[in-house]
């Protein structure tokens, strides 16, 4: 096994995913809530080892042959961002009384597949990160090493996503006032807006 292709495909996937972007948001809400955070973890990881996989195999290239492809996940995802902002500014805007935040425990298996989804694949950055930029970092070794980068760069998603999806449990105690999941969701209507204003207004090619 090449230890230092793992390595540095761990740590490169590693430096990428752990930035705090919508996916992240939505595993940590769902983690606090403990809401179907298996399902969630399982679902990020397979789509990430994917699209890992795709762009090592070389599949990035077509993506960047495609623009227009990337322009529809772009105006798509920024206005998923968007109507998930709402909601979240909704909640975070109902009075303390109204606010239950275990209420969504309720919601059926496939709404969650499908907004868990939505948040992996209408994101144009996660083909950028995934399929072109490790993708093309691969390449710096020959052979089959490329392929122990990639498995260092899956094990990295595969950690990451189950330490913070089971991990946010650990943050519970800290929720159990209503206001603080106010400003949770406060945080995350901004986050969500900025991101898709950013989708929006700033080039991603």
């Amino acid at each position: 096994m090449n230890l230092s292709a793992v390595i540095s495909g761990f740590l490169t996937t590693a430096s990428l995913i752990m930035a705090i972007g919508a996916q992240n948001a939505f595993i940590l809400r769902q983690g606090l809530q403990q809401n179907f955070v298996g399902l969630i973890i399982i679902i990020c990881s397979l789509s990430d080892i994917l699209l890992i996989s795709s762009g090592i195999a070389g599949i990035g290239k077509i993506v960047q042959t495609c623009p227009q492809l990337l322009q529809f996940f772009r105006y798509g995802g920024a206005l998923f961002l968007a109507a998930y902002g709402l909601m979240a500014a909704k909640r975070a805007l109902s009075t303390v009384e109204t606010l239950n935040p275990t209420k969504e425990k309720t919601a059926s298996r496939n709404k969650i597949i499908l907004t868990c989804l939505a948040f992996t694949f209408l994101n144009p950055h996660v083909y950028l990160d995934t399929m072109i930029l490790i993708g093309s970092i691969s390449t710096r070794f020959a052979g089959i090493g490329k392929w122990f980068f990639g498995m260092g760069a899956c094990m990295a998603s595969v950690t990451w996503f189950t330490l913070l999806g089971y991990g946010a449990k650990f943050l519970q105690p800290f929720f159990q006032n209503p206001l603080t999941w106010k400003l949770l969701e406060g945080f995350i209507a901004l986050l969500m807006f900025f991101l898709s204003y950013m989708l929006i207004f700033h080039s991603t090619n």
